[in-house]
């Protein structure tokens, strides 16, 4: 029993040969993947042009706020550091 199953096992015939054309082509598989995301998209929720307009401004002045507030701890570490040299 065990040697028919070696047999068969052996067998190039009995193996499965995948062909080259089993395997789809790059641009059905592009096309596959455009419609996936498609179809992905569709499923975002999507937020209203009113809140990301509100969303939008928030981030800007909280960027803004923060380069001032920067640029003056820059401007004070300056002027620390110019006094602490004119002293030496």
């Amino acid at each position: 029993m065990a040697d028919l199953e070696n047999k068969k096992a052996n067998n190039p015939e009995t193996k499965k040969v995948k062909k080259k054309s089993d395997k789809p082509s790059i641009w059905s598989r592009i096309a596959a993947f455009a419609r996936s995301i498609k179809s992905e998209v569709k499923k975002i929720s999507w937020s209203p042009w009113t809140e990301v307009r509100k969303n939008t401004l928030v981030v800007v002045v909280v960027i803004a706020v923060c380069a001032i507030g920067m640029a003056i701890v820059d401007y004070v570490f300056l002027q620390g550091i110019t006094a602490l040299g004119n002293l030496f």
